[in-house]
């Protein structure tokens, strides 16, 4: 019985409910079921908000991203990136993970999926290849998209790890240690260096196929049609 706020949340879940609302009764069942008063039920969710609402607060870039999108920041994004015609696809990611690699790096958090990659990263990423190409496939839409996505994911990925205040360095230090082996985090931080400058020049690498894939495409494609006219 104590487990009925598990299974609460996954029938919630699976019936596509109200989230909150969800979360919450399984908290008060799982209260009630402990002989938790009301009241001593209620302080508890309230203390746990109170401590955990920093977690709450990527919920408020949704409807900020999505009035910028409204008025129009996905279509600057484009025009922009479109006046730059030596800007590759390939280049503009590479410099995105260089940048977000750095910044997570020195303990900055900066980007992110919801901040930079959907509103910002991918829109310029197209519009980069739309103005060398013109009109692309969707599937190569799809894959662009992807790929801005994955640099966000590399450049936090390898990068987070040369900071020695990382949480993730902290607790391999600490594990490390309960184990008898005791280890500094900036030995741990200088280790993850040459592994991050490696991710860096393997996804430089990876950004030129992509290059080289789309003009290989879309110039041969742009070719047979000037032919056929």
């Amino acid at each position: 019985m104590e487990l009925i706020g598990i299974l609460i949340i996954i029938i919630g879940f699976a019936l596509k409910l109200d989230t909150i609302a969800v979360v919450v009764s399984a908290g008060i069942a799982t209260g009630l079921v402990a002989n938790m008063s009301i009241t001593e039920i209620l302080s508890t969710l309230g203390e746990a908000f109170i401590t955990n609402r920093t977690t709450c607060l990527f919920m408020l870039t949704v409807p900020i991203i999505g009035l910028c999108e409204r008025y129009g920041l996905k279509a600057k994004a484009i025009m922009l990136i479109k006046k730059a015609s030596n800007l590759s696809t390939g280049i503009l990611l590479s410099g995105y993970t260089l940048i977000r690699e750095a910044t997570i790096a020195m303990g900055v958090t900066l980007g992110g999926h919801p901040q930079f990659v959907r509103p910002l990263v991918s829109p310029m990423a197209e519009g980069a290849a739309i103005a060398k190409y013109g009109e692309l496939d969707e599937e190569d839409l799809d894959k662009i998209r992807a790929y801005s996505a994955a640099s966000d994911n590399i450049g936090n990925f390898y990068g987070q790890n040369i900071f020695m205040a990382n949480a993730g360095i902290l607790l391999i230090a600490s594990t490390l240690e309960g184990l008898g082996m005791n280890v500094d985090t900036l030995q741990l931080a200088k280790v993850a260096i040459p592994v991050g400058v490696l991710a860096i020049i393997l996804w430089v690498c990876q950004n030129r196929l992509l290059d080289r894939k789309l003009k290989k495409k879309y110039m041969s494609r742009k070719n047979n049609v000037g032919g056929a006219e």
